[in-house]
């Protein structure tokens, strides 16, 4: 049995640029062509890619994973142990300052300039700046670098700022609460489209957002009832539909 590149893209859930790139670079070659140039992925190949993306997904660099898998005395599990203590570091903090920065978004911002009228002139009956939110946040995430960026930035804000940064959340949530509607996959390219503005969203307004620390906002948005109660809100499904256009949006742009 042979495969198309678009149908293993299917299997593995990634980018057919994402394998093309592997193959420009040798990492993973198809075994087969068909006369007219395709690509055709055999059963091997499959493995291969397998072992690929699970060295990609621990935060291996593509060097690192060429070398693992050819390499004949390489030492797959030194390689693994190593990277196993950095990941376990980085992950613990990269999902605190996820979470911190998610919260402190919904918190109300210590000196942000708007009075109760005006907050509920640009937020309706949904203000997130009530004081649950606000004790919760601070107490948890006080201290952070995310929650004092974020409390920077939200301070000089004007209530026209206020306006524009919630019409474009609003005009972003009906979009891609539409193209879910439609059927577009997690990994299709719109849906990546929209998770990537969705991270320059935050960059823009609270926080610089890394590829990593974006994946975490995925995962909470699953994970915390909160979170996922507020994206399902949209529709059916969109939590973990956002969740799935994250990490690949991520994959897409950390794949070299």
């Amino acid at each position: 049995m042979s495969y198309s590149v678009g149908q293993v893209a299917g299997f593995a859930g990634v980018t057919v640029r994402t394998l093309h790139h592997y193959d420009e670079i040798g990492l993973l070659v198809p075994g087969e062509r068909t006369h007219a140039g395709h690509r055709r992925y055999t059963d091997a190949d499959l493995d291969r890619l397998q072992q690929i993306l699970f060295y990609r997904e621990l935060g291996f660099p593509l060097e690192e994973v060429a070398v693992l898998l050819d390499d004949p005395d390489a030492d797959p599990r030194a390689h693994l142990r190593r990277q196993h203590e950095l990941l376990t570091a980085r992950i613990e903090k990269l999902q605190k300052m996820a979470v911190a920065v998610e919260h402190a978004m919904e918190a109300r911002k210590m000196g942000i300039n708007l009075t109760p009228e005006e907050r509920f002139e640009v937020f309706g009956d949904k203000d997130p700046f009530n004081e649950e939110y606000t004790e919760e946040a601070e107490q948890r995430w006080g201290d952070t670098e995310a929650w004092a960026e974020s409390q920077r930035r939200a301070a000089g804000y004007t209530k026209e700022d206020w306006k524009r940064i919630k019409s474009e959340a609003d005009d972003w949530q009906e979009r891609y609460a539409a193209l879910v509607a439609a059927g577009e996959q997690p990994s299709g390219e719109a849906a990546m489209d929209m998770a990537e503005e969705h991270r320059q969203h935050v960059n823009r307004w609270f926080f610089e957002v890394p590829y990593e620390m974006h994946r975490c906002f995925g995962e909470m948005y699953v994970s915390d009832e909160r979170f996922k109660a507020y994206y399902d809100a949209m529709g059916p499904g969109v939590a973990e539909h956002l969740r799935g256009a994250i990490l690949a949006n991520a994959d897409r742009h950390t794949a070299s």
